[in-house]
């Protein structure tokens, strides 16, 4: 039996510049792709009507509007409290 002798490509490793060269020739497209990927998901999204938008506009600002009454009495009862333990 003949043994056949495998030949063993050896792949150079590249240098430091050419590796910094081919990250700067890359640069451009690296940095572009995140808005492309925005831009096609921002396709996908089924936006709300105009009266939509508006009724959740107003349910949030009732919410804050609520919310801040809630605050304000609760502040002001603590105080109040506070003030009666000091004093």
């Amino acid at each position: 039996m003949s043994e056949k002798k495998k030949s063993v490509v050896v792949q150079k490793q590249p240098s430091f510049f050419q590796k910094a060269g081919k990250s700067l020739t890359s640069l451009p497209n690296r940095m572009i792709l995140p808005f492309k990927n925005m831009w096609r998901e921002l396709k996908k999204v089924t936006w709300p009507s105009r009266k939509d938008l508006l009724n959740y506009t107003l349910i949030v600002l009732a919410f804050m509007v609520f919310m801040g009454v809630v605050i304000g009495l609760l502040d002001l009862g603590s105080g109040r409290l506070i003030g009666l333990m000091v004093g």
